[in-house]
């Protein structure tokens, strides 16, 4: 042990002062907020989630152990034993006021740098059309599934141990599977022996009586759980946390679950048994737990006969993420039977805090699309929020979702240049000819490649932390991505609809309709950027017809026109593959990336700037912002089988000053998940203050934005994104 790093934090806290569960998830806050001005700048930590990872010891350094020529790792082997020998050798952070031990502070894929593929895993075929089309395809993405943690909770690691063991016996042949896995959990278990350790040193030095009993009952939750199932909430919590922190360490995995529900039952016990003094208590576990890494939770929705799943858990979970005020990813499932004081509370602290959090997804569109693609209800309804735009059945599916992305803005770029080089009397419809076999192409490609990775992945990256709380690797000795799933639903997102939807409807009404410039003549103002002043007078005559967004537009009939086809496209794509394939529409931070590629487009953006924001119009969309014009058009557009086309609104903190506003918020939320909205993220900030932070984040450490499916405090993303996140919300 001498050789360990530690990091256990000295307070110095007067003995006398008395730390009530409150006072101490202020204090965790506070420190919260230092931890994050100190990865101010560091590439890894930036334009991503936030997360509960710190910055290590400097002086800490850990060596890979290669198994490959390129000198990095690959495959069972390589991951597990680097994963083992990472979590044997992990530095131990320790802070008395907390409920639950350590941070993570690594990520594998990171450490990897470049290396992210196997040579040998040839997809050259590929690559040419990947690269024409602008498409994100996916191989080798990691993670983007969820779990459930419902198997690591009754059974603990001790338990996974033994089932690992007793399926190696029924499943001979895959002893390199269960190698590597056994490997992983080992290595779990050493950190958590190590954290053990370093907890005892901490005991005799701390001086507080309070946190002294603290570190005692931290010391005994961890000597329980290292081996055995938890059995209070408090275990239960710290449970969570060394899988999520495992997870993250692993691949960056970020998938929760019904957090209302996996906690709950643990709670009612300790009521029972005397064991937990009350509400405040379990409110400072939860508190903890979402600091200790903000993981997608879903609270809310109804269970799979139907019945409601929110309870007064449910809002003890929004109580504790109040309490600890910070960057939070809960969705609340919206369902007709949820109770409107629910919906209320909820919206009540997303106006007070103004952290983005918590969001609403909508059960009726996501249970009806998710049976079209043949589920029965009952499943339908067990499909979670814990992700930044997607759903998943925990420990069931695999998906790739929000992993891959389809440029739609590409594609309406190449249509319209085979277009112009081959007709002599374009049209509108002739483009819209050309831009359907294209994105056929665009999706044929996308779908080769989700193919090609699902039978390659398991040699380059296989899922060795995950598997452990999933139906089916352990039992079957195969990878979550290799056969190890119960079901395949691979998803394809578009992005760019409304670009492209704009960009129709300019090319319909101003040369078509009206003819106010011939169609050479617009192409080859495209192809020069608007350069000079008629160029720019050209492209604000585009950019103000009827725009995506405007409220039964051309825009809108246009992007209902785009989704439907692009919905078709890759529900054909079944045809070819033993998987479904789930359409949606959202971007990610990729708004900016695939932008990068497409020159100026006939609604106005020019060339290499951001296509639109997953399927929100773009900004300017028109003078009032009007959100009902807006969520109906983004409605309409769903693809409707089960994956998201979110909702993203910037609303102004003064909107909902009393319960009538707040009321009229809840309301609206409502009645868009009731005409089909599957997801909706709300930002509420001050113009004035955003402004301000761009200029200097530093000033404002603690303003925590809903950047696209995740939040992020402002001070971390790059000057890029910032812009990206101020745009919305100065045009809103």
């Amino acid at each position: 042990m001498s050789t360990l790093y530690k990091m256990v934090l000295v307070n110095r806290i007067d003995p006398d002062t008395q730390l009530d569960y409150r006072e101490r998830v202020r204090i965790l806050r506070e420190r919260k907020l230092e931890q994050t001005k100190e990865k101010m700048g560091i590439r890894p930590y930036q334009d991503g989630d936030d997360y509960g990872s710190i910055l290590p010891p400097e002086e800490y350094t850990w060596e890979c152990i290669p198994n490959h020529p390129d000198g990095s790792w690959y495959g069972y082997e390589g991951w597990s034993k680097n994963f083992h020998k990472l979590m044997a050798t992990h530095p131990i952070f320790i802070d008395p006021v907390d409920a639950f031990t350590c941070r993570w502070m690594f990520c594998m894929p990171w450490l990897k740098g470049r290396k992210r593929w196997k040579p040998e895993l040839n997809y050259d075929h590929l690559k040419p059309g990947i690269e024409k089309y602008g498409i994100v395809s996916g191989i080798g993405a990691d993670s983007h599934f969820g779990g459930d943690y419902r198997i690591g909770l009754s059974l603990g690691w001790g338990g996974i141990l033994r089932k690992l063991e007793e399926y190696r016996l029924k499943n001979l042949g895959h002893d390199e599977f269960y190698d590597a896995e056994v490997m992983v959990v080992k290595g779990i278990q050493q950190w958590i022996a190590n954290t053990i350790e370093v907890t005892k040193e901490a005991i005799e030095q701390e001086k507080h009586p309070d946190l002294k009993e603290n570190l005692q009952q931290m010391l005994k939750v961890n000597e329980w759980i290292i081996t055995e199932p938890p059995r209070t909430l408090r275990e239960a919590c710290q449970w969570i946390c060394w899988f999520n922190m495992a997870s993250r360490t692993y691949n960056r995995d970020g998938a929760g679950g019904q957090l209302d529900e996996l906690l709950r039952p643990y709670y009612e016990a300790d009521l029972s048994a005397g064991r937990i003094s009350g509400e405040d208590e379990a409110k400072y576990y939860i508190a903890c737990l979402l600091l200790n890494d903000p993981h997608y939770y879903q609270i809310g929705g109804l269970d799979e006969h139907g019945n409601d799943m929110t309870t007064y858990f449910s809002y003890l979970i929004l109580e504790a993420a109040d309490w600890l005020n910070s960057s939070c990813n809960i969705t609340v499932r919206v369902h007709e039977k949820t109770d409107k004081r629910f919906i209320n509370k909820a919206v009540y602290y997303l106006f007070k805090n103004k952290k983005g959090w918590p969001r609403f997804s909508g059960d009726k569109a996501l249970c009806e699309g998710f049976m079209r693609k043949g589920y029965p209800l009952e499943i339908a309804r067990q499909r979670v929020a814990v992700g930044c735009h997607w759903m998943s059945l925990p420990g069931l599916e695999y998906t790739l979702n929000d992993c891959v992305k389809i440029n739609c803005a590409k594609i309406f770029e190449i249509a319209l240049d085979e277009m112009m080089e081959k007709e002599k009397n374009p049209t509108v419809e002739t483009l819209w000819d050309y831009y359907r076999k294209h994105q056929r192409k665009a999706v044929e490609i996308t779908a080769a490649g989700i193919d090609f990775h699902l039978k390659n992945q398991v040699k380059n990256q296989p899922e060795l932390v995950l598997n452990l709380i999933c139906h089916g690797p352990v039992e079957k000795g195969r990878d979550m991505v290799d056969g190890g799933a119960q079901y395949y639903n691979m998803c394809i997102d578009g992005t760019g609809i409304a670009t492209v939807a704009d960009s129709f409807a300019a090319l319909e009404q101003r040369v078509e309709r009206e003819k106010r410039i011939s169609w050479q003549k617009l192409y080859e103002t495209l192809k020069n950027n608007f350069e000079g002043v008629e160029g720019e007078y050209i492209r604000l005559m585009l950019a103000a017809s009827e725009r995506y967004g405007g409220g039964n537009s051309l825009g809108d009939k246009w992007g209902v026109r785009i989704s439907e086809a692009f919905t078709d496209d890759v529900n054909s794509m079944e045809q070819y593959y033993p998987y479904k394939f789930i359409p949606g529409w959202f971007s990610w931070s990729n708004t900016i990336q695939l932008g990068k590629v497409v020159g100026a487009t006939p609604n106005g953006r020019k060339a290499y700037e951001p296509i639109n924001h997953g399927c929100n119009p773009h900004p300017q969309f028109r003078k009032d912002g009007a959100v009902t014009a807006m969520s109906n058009i983004i409605c309409a557009v769903q693809p409707g089988y089960g994956n998201t086309a979110p909702i993203q609104l910037e609303l102004d903190p003064g909107i909902a000053k009393d319960d009538e506003a707040i009321q009229k918020i809840s309301d609206y939320i409502m009645t868009i998940m009731d005409n089909g909205a599957t997801l909706l993220n709300i930002n509420i900030i001050d113009k004035d203050q955003i402004l301000e932070a761009n200029k200097d984040p530093s000033k404002y450490p603690d303003l925590v934005v809903r950047v696209t499916g995740f939040t992020a405090y402002f001070c971390l993303l790059t000057p890029e994104f910032r812009k990206l996140v101020v745009d919305r919300i100065l045009t809103a």
